[in-house]
């Protein structure tokens, strides 16, 4: 999607639905009207569109994506497309069946996006550098929550959904209960490590689809056909062959191997 849309104008911009998880701003298409779009960032699951006077930022909670349509094949507009942002021969729809989605406006005067709310409190990113099994240790100090909803919370690192905090722990032997407090240094250096050879399996995958998700093309992800735990309760573990189990954990699924990861 980035290739396709930097260095274009914006068209037009026009919003169907302005209630999301917050307003969409009512100045926002006067805002964008002839402005570049200078490129396309990523922090955690917010997507940071970079024009000279401000960041656009998307996030797609539960349910939303972004598809891109060629200007002059754009289909009809469904009950679910809440936004049309035009960029002369390329239009982007934004599609949110749940509106747990948001589409906010940070202006160049008020500093640096990183300092906005929704992002200043965000954890590391996974796959750069700075991420490793030391800073996971210093996040996990004093917290007695699991080391799963830990890694959902996204304060010590950001990207690891459902699907890859259980396939990471499952890679690294460590069970999903444990409190975060307890996992030490070495424990620590294998969970980073698994977390980034799971992202990094599962971008090769193309993602993960389970009912809504889809490339900006439509192409749906395939790291979910090759999750060795995730969604296999009852079926053998690849590595000892006792059955996986799944239990809750503040409301969300978790899937594990009782004999592999041991606390």
């Amino acid at each position: 999607m980035t290739t396709a849309l930097e260095g274009r104008p914006v068209s037009v911009l026009r919003v169907y639905e302005p209630r999301l998880r917050w307003p969409v701003p009512r100045t926002l298409a006067s805002t964008l009207a002839g402005r570049r779009l200078q490129r396309i960032d990523r922090r955690g699951k917010y997507l940071l569109w970079r024009f000279e006077h401000g960041v656009l930022i998307s996030h797609l909670g539960m349910t939303g994506s972004w598809r891109l349509y060629p200007a002059q094949g754009v289909p009809a507009r469904g009950p679910h497309d809440h936004v049309d942002l035009g960029f002369d021969s390329v239009l982007a729809r934004l599609t949110d069946p749940r509106r747990f989605g948001a589409l906010l406006w940070h202006p160049a005067a008020h500093g640096d996006v990183e300092r906005h709310p929704l992002l200043a409190s965000l954890g590391a990113e996974p796959l750069e550098c700075g991420f490793d099994g030391a800073r996971l240790y210093r996040a996990t100090r004093g917290r007695s929550a699991s080391i799963k909803q830990v890694l959902l919370a996204g304060d010590a690192v950001v990207g690891v959904g459902n699907i890859y905090a259980s396939e990471s722990l499952f890679d690294a032997r460590i069970d999903p209960r444990l409190p975060a407090r307890r996992l030490g240094p070495v424990r620590c250096a294998r969970l980073a490590a698994s977390i980034r050879r799971v992202l990094s399996e599962a971008i090769e995958a193309g993602g993960s689809t389970l009912r809504d998700y889809t490339a900006a093309d439509g192409a749906e992800g395939r790291y979910a056909l090759q999750a060795r735990v995730y969604g296999r309760d009852g079926s053998e573990c690849p590595a000892c062959g006792r059955p996986i189990q799944r239990i809750v954990q503040g409301q969300r699924a978790t899937y594990w191997c009782s004999r592999c990861q041991r606390r």
